[in-house]
This record gives structure tokens, sequence and C-alpha cells, in this order.
């Protein structure tokens, strides 16, 4: 598997919402309009998908009532929900039911009211009898706990964390579609109201409303479509465990091993992906995720994104639309970092389009770093 899959699909439509504030819409009414603008985007019909990959934060059976919601009646569905690196994970699953001829064209979709509906994540009430005594606020104080782990460990300052924050805001203030654009500063976020120590409001991601969706073939059906392809080359999972309790080492995550896995299948190197797209719920998550992916040792990722290689201008180009901390954040994040990087193949980014992309990487995070999926898509000169 870690060679037939490359490339055996593509990416031939994608939509979102036109908005990340849309009171009085529902979480499916967000997926839905997200899911019109794909298969139009595609040039097909909604009643053209036969292949469904879904989840949401509100629905027990997510693709019984997403199929019931778009009046579709598909021939195979995923419904798998390991948290905001779903939509990357439903990239396999998706590429395996294409070649398996399981289904014709697929649609990996979601969407949330996270924040007309008050900001709460309903499923994230599964008890943590291991963790409910002490009263976290979940997920904050899971990342506050990574976070002051990295820091006493490596010694990374609040500075460099805060470095994250502005260089997503930075992209975000070339993306027109981004929920925040106004200028911030290292001081800025430093002074904004303290969530979990040590973090403050300005590490944390946004509560948006929002929808996604992506429209895949098989390879061998791109030439019936017009839009620039992007081919799924690798994805690689893991998982490390559920309650942050459980995890082995705080600064280490799963990364490590759905980063091996994905490069493997790919058949490319870290040093050849010219952006990446990682979840950034947090402002210690592209560190982490920079250090586990192979792109500077462990301990040296706070040093590394403050010297402005990951900012626009800089040498790694990271989350050019702003990422979860200033694009937007509507509970899970994973299918827009995988749109972001196919406008970046496509060169329909507009004004954060990176010269010469040809490789992108989208990085998805569940839990409190429990599940990590990477994905690495290419355009038609990596086959």
């Amino acid at each position: 598997m870690a060679t037939s899959t490359r490339g055996a699909s593509a990416i031939v439509g994608i939509g979102a919402t036109p908005g990340w504030n849309s009171p009085g819409f529902s979480a499916l009414d967000q997926l839905g309009i997200a899911v019109q603008a794909a298969a139009a985007d595609a040039g097909i019909g909604v009643d053209q998908i036969d292949g469904l990959f879904t989840s949401t934060l509100t629905h027990f059976m997510p693709a019984l009532s997403v199929a019931e919601y778009l009046g579709i009646h598909p021939t195979y569905m995923d419904g798998t929900n390991i948290g905001g690196s779903s939509f990357l994970a439903h990239l396999l699953s998706a590429t395996l039911a294409l070649q398996a001829g399981l289904c014709k064209v697929a649609c990996i979709c979601y969407g949330s009211n996270q924040l007309s509906a008050g900001g709460k994540l309903t499923t994230l009430t599964e008890p943590a009898p291991w963790e409910a005594m002490y009263s976290p606020r979940n997920p904050i104080s899971g990342y506050a706990l990574a976070t002051a782990r990295h820091m006493h460990q490596y010694g990374t300052t609040r500075e460099q964390l805060a470095s994250v924050a502005v260089a997503a805001r930075q992209w975000a203030q070339l993306n027109p579609a981004a929920h925040e654009r106004g200028p911030m500063s290292i001081a800025d976020v430093l002074d904004s109201r303290p969530i979990s120590d040590p973090l403050t409001l300005r590490d944390c991601c946004l509560v948006t409303d929002g929808g996604g969706a992506m429209i895949l073939v098989a390879a061998e059906r791109v030439p019936e479509f017009t839009n620039t392809p992007a081919y799924v080359l690798g994805v690689g999972e893991a998982t490390t465990h559920r309650q942050i309790s459980s995890m082995e080492d705080l600064t280490v995550t799963g990364a490590v091993q759905s980063g091996r896995r994905a490069f493997e299948m790919a058949r490319v190197a870290p040093q050849e992906i010219d952006v990446l797209q990682l979840y950034d719920a947090f402002t210690i998550n592209p560190i982490l995720f920079l250090e586990d992916l192979g792109y500077c040792a462990k301990g040296e990722g706070g040093a590394f994104v403050a010297s402005g290689v990951t900012a626009p201008g800089g040498a790694l180009p990271v989350n050019t639309n702003g990422g979860g901390l200033s694009c937007n954040h509507p509970g899970m994040y994973g299918i827009f970092a995988a749109i972001e990087a196919v406008h970046q193949i496509r060169r329909s980014a507009g004004a954060r389009q990176v010269d010469g992309v040809d490789l992108a990487l989208a990085h998805g995070n569940g839990g409190q770093l429990a599940s990590q999926v990477t994905a690495i898509l290419g355009s038609r000169a990596t086959l």
C-alpha cells in the first residue's frame, strides 16, 4: 500500500463557506454550502457524489445525517471521527475506496456553527476518568501543559510562541477571506488575556462558523475535469493517546510516525515540500510539528519560527491562509489545511501565493495532540 496508492486519486473540486460568521445557519447548513461550492468548482452536481466521507461535532451518526441533508444515497460512507485530523485521514480512505471502485466521486466535507452556537464543543463531553477530578479547561489545559513542558525542557520562550501567531496574522493579511486581518505584534500576543498558563488569548485558535468540502476522483478520471488537480501522494496516520495524561512525552507527538509514513508513501523528503499547512490550534502546535516532521531538531522549534522562516518571505511558508490562529477555526480545522494546500498547487491563492508550488503538506491534529495525520499533495508534475 505504501507505493500503490501514490497518486491514485486527485482533488478536482474545493469549496468553503463565503464567511466565518453565519448566525442562523446550522452545522449542516454550513456543510451544505461548502459541498455545493466544491461540486460547482468540479463541474458536477451534488447528486453525482456516491462516496461520502464526513464528521461533525454535533452528529452521532454523521454520514447518515449528512447524506440525508444533501439528498444523496452514497454507495460508500465513512463517518470516522478522530478529531480535527479526521478529514486528512479521509483522504486515504477516499483514495482506497476510489481505487477499489467502491465509489466514483468522493466528497470529504465538514461544517460547524461553533461561533454562532455559543462557542461550545458539544462532543468534548466524553468523560476523562483520570483527569476530570482536576477540572481541566479542555482542550486548552492539555495544550498549555505541553507548552509548559516544552518551555521547561528546551527553554522555549513566550516570545517565540508569539511569533507563531504573528506569522499567521501576516499571512492572513494577504488573504481577504481570513476572519482576523488586523495588525498584531509579539507584544499584543503577550499582553492578551491569559487563558491557561502559559497560553494567552492570542496563543489560541479562533472560534468561528464555517464549512469546507473537497471532491476527489480516481486519477484516470482527472482528464474529465477542467481544474488543475492536486494528487494525493501520501497519507500517514498515528495516535499516541486519548487523554493528555496518557501522552508518553508531552514534547513529542505522533507526527513523528504520521510524517514518516506519509513521506515514505509519497516518496519525497521533508526538504522537497514547498509549503506546509499545519494545524495550529495553539501556538505550540506548529513548533511541535515542525520538529516532529523533520524541519528542525527537537527543542529548536521556538528559535526556528522566531527566525521568520515560516512568515511571508521566509524560506519555509507555513499556514499561508492564516491558519486556525487567524483565518478560521470552526471546531475542527483539518479540512481547511488541505483546501489551502490545493489552492497553492493550483496557483489560485492570490496575494498569498507562493511561487512554484508542486508539493504541499497538510497536517491535521485531533483531540489534545492525540491523533496526527500527515497528507502530501502534489501537482501533475510530481507523478
